[in-house]
């Protein structure tokens, strides 16, 4: 993952009525989706209208209740572990997690101007 390091990974908007800013964005920007079975509801992949799959839309609930209703992006890090002393050092917060997700785990972080971003990477 170290040539990843620094870049941008994934984008995900997380909101209490998913299919409503699915549709919003299907119309106003012309993209697609597929579902994503969560639970005992559907979260969904975006896509372009040529069928790339570029960010997510979540429903805020469950795992994801803390998350605030704002497009997320997440970046590459070497250490999540690391990048969180940093944060809270520097005047951040972390807002979510860190959980696991297969062999790597993410955060939601708020920088000290309020911006929200999530970090993604080794424990």
């Amino acid at each position: 993952m170290e040539e990843k390091t620094g870049k941008f990974l994934w984008i995900d908007l997380t909101v209490p009525d998913a299919e409503q800013i699915r549709d919003f964005y299907s119309a106003v920007v012309g993209w697609t989706w597929d579902p994503v079975n969560v639970a005992d509801y559907e979260d969904y992949n975006i896509k372009t209208p040529a069928g790339e799959v570029v960010a997510g839309i979540c429903h805020r609930r469950g795992v994801n209740n803390n998350l605030p209703p704002a497009w997320i992006n997440y970046v590459v890090v070497e250490s999540v572990g690391a990048s969180l002393e940093a944060c809270v050092s520097k005047g951040g917060k972390i807002i979510d997690g860190p959980r696991k997700q297969q062999e790597n785990v993410f955060v939601i972080i708020q920088d000290p101007a309020g911006a929200y971003i999530g970090l993604y990477g080794k424990e």
